[in-house]
């Protein structure tokens, strides 16, 4: 009988003590990344937004005071028709890359980079000054056959890349 008792009383005490614990239901999380796969932002809902793009205005004022200059929203251009103002040829490369833009993105322009896609290194970094007269030739004789990646580093830090080839 006192066995039947206890194991009753331990059951019950059981069921009763473990339904009181309910989890609390889980948030919804969101993630962000940027360019490179890298997370920039999570968090849970609307609290997580606002804080983030309080964290983003600073950031655009002081890039304003760095540069001295803000763009108007008529330079602003989207990578799509960047690549339109840009010509690289020939592709696939042999012995030079001949980069040349247009008017349009040669004031956006800050700065244009090679490296080769299998090691990550830096094959070539040229800034844009007026003496380039929109035109950049790279002498890639010396390279490896492979993948390059060519990046162009806007003024407002938008960076735009390209694969190219060498054979």
């Amino acid at each position: 009988m006192k066995a039947k008792f206890y194991s009753l009383l331990s059951t019950l005490i059981g069921v009763l003590g473990f339904s009181q614990i309910i989890p609390p239901p889980q948030p919804i999380v969101y993630f962000s990344y940027d360019e490179a796969g890298n997370q920039v932002f999570r968090g849970d809902g609307m609290l997580s937004r606002t804080a983030q793009t309080e964290e983003i205005k600073p950031e655009v004022q002081s890039i304003e005071a760095v540069k001295g200059t803000t763009l108007s929203s008529a330079t602003v251009i989207d990578e799509k028709a960047f690549w339109k103002q840009i010509r690289l040829y020939p592709v696939p490369v042999n012995d030079y890359l001949t980069i040349d833009w247009t008017d349009e993105v040669d004031g956006l322009i800050e700065s244009v980079s090679l490296y080769q896609h299998s090691t990550i290194h830096w094959k070539f970094q040229q800034q844009n000054t007026p003496g380039l007269n929109k035109q950049l030739k790279i002498n890639m004789t010396g390279y490896d056959w492979g993948v390059y990646v060519i990046r162009f580093t806007l003024k407002d830090g938008r960076i735009f890349s390209k694969n190219i080839t060498k054979r």
